[in-house]
């Protein structure tokens, strides 16, 4: 599947979403899913709003990219100058119908607390589609990280028929790694990613349909 594909599948789902008609199936689903704009995105968790990033983010998102915790087991902090560039990127590959990353909004106040959602890698000559998550250290051991991430796989399957994902974590880190398993993941193999130790966690659409058959 190419990345054009992809795209033409996010303008298929975002458009039916708009329009009021039904996206899947309410199994392995996320509450609300609504549409306020094309190409924008935003759905609810239980305690989760999961949607679109937009330009002003920056002001929420810099502080947390230049914090070392919420950094941990990435390349370093960012300055807000690469924050910019990072949430341009992000912003870009949603213009261009491709999947990518939700802002984090905690229902309760309303609060930006990281970002979890799609990345476009290539991992030993392949291109794949990652799962990527970062909360605020602040609401860490809160289960939130696995809420967002399920949210997303399910968005991945579910709407965007995606073949497969896979999260690449670093072995030592351990409170990521148990999100990927509690998404279901299993760990397909070890590997270098960017110079760093990566335990390569994958889960296909036709084991993810099959968790939903015996939910």
């Amino acid at each position: 599947m190419n990345r054009n594909s992809l795209g033409l599948r996010l303008h298929v789902v975002v458009a039916a979403v708009f329009s009021g008609g039904k996206v899947g199936t309410p199994r392995c689903g996320v509450r609300g899913q609504r549409q306020r704009a094309v190409p924008t995105m935003e759905f609810e968790t239980r305690r989760l709003i999961l949607r679109s990033f937009r330009n002003e983010d920056v002001d929420f998102l810099a502080p947390l990219m230049a914090n070392t915790d919420f950094m941990r087991f990435s390349l370093g902090v960012f300055t807000r100058e690469q924050t910019v560039a990072f949430l341009d990127k992000l912003i870009d590959w949603e213009r261009r119908g491709l999947p990518s990353q939700f802002a984090v909004i905690l229902h309760s106040d309303n609060r930006l607390i990281g970002y979890c959602g799609f990345f476009h890698q290539q991992v030993d000559g392949r291109d794949e589609i990652e799962i990527g998550y970062r909360l605020d250290s602040g609401y860490w051991n809160r289960g939130l990280a696995s809420e967002a991430a399920k949210a997303v796989r399910n968005h991945a399957f579910r709407d965007l028929k995606l073949p497969r994902v896979i999260s690449l974590i670093h072995p030592d880190n351990l409170p990521s790694r148990r999100v990927a398993e509690k998404n279901g993941m299993k760990i397909e193999k070890k590997t270098v990613f960017r110079g760093f130790p990566t335990l390569v966690f994958a889960i296909t659409r036709e084991q993810w349909l099959a968790e939903c058959a015996a939910e």
